[in-house]
């Protein structure tokens, strides 16, 4: 059972919360507020973008840094450098496209891009007041074209890079990172970016802007956050043949040779930060799973793909239980279509299982009842015993000679004849193919046994979705309950009323996952935390909310929305006995709190783009 509902002691003394209030020195949000003391001044403060702030110093510090001079003499305040960066953010955007094919998305990148690399506080001081806007910048949709142009784009490096000719180095690589405490790693090898395949090196920037959202959403420390790409070659061939490309131009290792080079790379990032957290991200699902059990008991890890793209989904299904009218408790008999088979299918499928069978009584009846409610299909259509080397991941869910007959179902049917025999309440795409649900897909729908079905398009980028709110709204009506994994806009149905597009998007769950592991200093990342993360999610939305078809808050909200998560995984790690504690908050504290105490505790800690006073200190 996950701390959702579970009651915690609550035996604090009345005043300990204002206590912890009084003593920020806890916290990592003293980070922004205490003195921050370098050993460097003039240019090479206004060249570090971890301390740079420009015009915003004021005369003192220009004094007291060496900066006369060296800045304009107006002082103006960090609200007006914000200000007039929007400002020319609107007027650079349209010029600063690289030709025809740079798109405006991938131009607001650049322009952003480069405020990050002079000035760090800044940069997500405008991303935190704009995260609706810039989110879907920094992260998907357009995440994929930067990761596509990566070798183009590439202007001074960010992160870490770990190669196939680096083994035997690594233990002591990890020491050439500046920081001496990292938090977060986002560690990517490029073989499955998005929906877009094997993208080598460039893969990079999934990592880069995974940590930006845990940044905005989730306040962890800038400083104390470090992409990683792990390159072991690539099998993409244009790749391969262009003098540009800045990897390994190799094919992929495989096998042990592959393996060894990750547990290579573990081993040196735990020993340098023992504490650190690794989120694994767009590896192909043949080592996503494989890597997820080799490490998850182990270390404080966990792969997005397969967890956090299964903890959204499933939020979102119990969304659409409480979007039909009815409780929570009645996820186990929907019925659900799922299209795709990979990491991020079988790991939704898996999740939405157990928690299925959580529901009936945990026991091996419950487990087979909740496997029967899924039917999978993928390229080859819909996955029965009959099927010859079935992925070991999705043979507990291929469907049995016994159940096949009455269904009038046969290995391999297509997906509109899945549809039409099973009447799912939903269909679930992770497939990366765009456009799968096709017109004659949605028309199937339209005899679903619910009265309000849905549908979850969660493939990303956009072009991978399969298909747009338009299209299904136009076919299926104001009833159907949609959701996407990149950004579409709500569908104007006429007559005052409007289809609601949610975006199911990971960046709900996993900045909460990272931060309540971190703050609950949980040895590894159980299924209950992911569990406790999820169902927090899927509770979040108000009840009037829910039965208008807003199953997934707006991405304005996002910081709330992490509190929450982050919250709701500590008090699971705590209940779990997996707590150890963060800074001077031992476990037995943090088992004393409350919840609303364990809600002001975790957002004591998120950091906040705000600049620090600087003191210069001859080394």
């Amino acid at each position: 059972m996950s701390s959702i509902s579970r009651n915690l002691r609550r035996s604090l003394a009345p005043d300990r919360l204002r206590r912890l209030s009084q003593h920020p020195r806890e916290y990592v949000t003293s980070e922004c507020h205490r003195p921050v003391v370098l050993h460097k001044r003039g240019p090479d403060i206004l060249h570090d973008p971890w301390f740079n702030r420009g015009t915003a110093f004021s005369m003192t510090e220009r004094d007291r840094l060496g900066l006369r001079g060296l800045l304009p003499p107006n002082v103006v305040s960090s609200q007006q450098q914000i200000d007039r960066f929007m400002l020319d953010l609107k007027r650079l955007q349209r010029y600063a496209r690289d030709g025809p094919s740079d798109t405006y998305p991938l131009a607001k990148w650049r322009i952003l891009n480069r405020l990050h690399d002079r000035n760090e506080t800044m940069y997500y001081k405008v991303l935190i007041d704009n995260i609706e806007e810039y989110a879907p910048i920094v992260y998907t949709p357009t995440v994929g074209l930067v990761c596509q142009n990566y070798s183009g784009l590439f202007r001074r490096p960010r992160g870490m890079y770990f190669s196939a000719e680096d083994r035997g180095e690594m233990m002591s690589m990890v020491y050439n990172w500046p920081a001496d405490q990292v938090d977060m790693i986002v560690v990517t090898d490029g073989s499955r970016i998005l929906g877009l395949g094997d993208l080598g090196v460039h893969g990079i920037g999934i990592a880069i802007g995974k940590l930006d959202l845990y940044v905005a959403a989730a306040g962890i420390n800038p400083q104390r956050v470090l992409p990683v790409m792990i390159d072991v070659g690539t099998n993409n061939e244009k790749l391969l043949k262009d003098p540009l490309y800045l990897g390994l131009q190799e094919h992929r290792l495989e096998g042990d040779e592959y393996v060894s080079v990750i547990d290579e790379f573990m081993e040196a990032v735990f020993t340098r930060w023992p504490n650190v957290i690794v989120q694994f991200e767009d590896f192909q699902s043949k080592w996503a799973f494989r890597l997820l059990q080799r490490y998850r008991k182990t270390y404080r890890m966990f792969n997005d793909d397969v967890q956090g793209t299964a903890g959204v989904a499933i939020a979102g299904l119990l969304g659409a239980v409480r979007a039909q009218g009815r409780p929570m408790i009645d996820f186990p008999k929907q019925r659900i279509v799922v299209a795709g088979a990979g990491s991020a299918g079988i790991g939704v499928v898996n999740a939405a299982s157990r928690t299925m069978a959580r529901m009936l009584g945990n026991n091996d009846v419950a487990f087979e009842s909740a496997r029967s409610q899924f039917w999978i299909v993928d390229a080859h259509g819909l996955i029965t015993e009959d099927r010859e080397d079935i992925d070991p991941d999705a043979r507990p869910f291929a469907r049995r000679k016994s159940e096949l007959g009455h269904q009038g179902l046969s290995e391999g049917a297509s997906l509109v004849e899945v549809v039409k025999k099973v009447k799912p309440d939903v269909i679930l795409g992770l497939s990366a193919v765009g456009g799968l649900f096709s017109k004659e897909v949605l028309e199937a729908l339209k005899d679903s046994s619910s009265s309000r079905p849905a549908i979850f398009a969660m493939s990303n980028p956009t072009k991978n979705a399969e298909c747009t709110p338009g299209e299904a709204f136009s076919i299926l009506g104001e009833k159907v309950i949609f959701a996407s994994g990149s950004p579409f806009h709500d569908v104007d149905l006429g007559d005052g009323k409007i289809g609601h597009s949610n975006q199911g998007n990971n960046m709900y769950l996993f900045p909460g996952i990272g931060l309540g592991t971190l703050l609950s200093g949980a040895r590894v990342i159980s299924d209950g935390m992911l569990q406790a993360a999820a169902e927090r999610l899927a509770s979040y939305m108000k009840e009037e909310e829910v039965l208008e078809g807003i199953i997934y808050p707006p991405i304005s909200r996002i910081r709330d929305i992490t509190k929450e998560v982050a919250a709701a995984v500590v008090r699971e790690a705590v209940a779990e006995d997996l707590a150890e504690g963060y800074r001077d908050m031992d476990a037995r504290e943090l088992a004393r709190l409350s919840e609303e105490e364990t809600n002001e505790y975790v957002k004591t800690n998120m950091w906040s783009p705000v600049y620090p006073t600087i003191i210069y200190k001859k080394d």
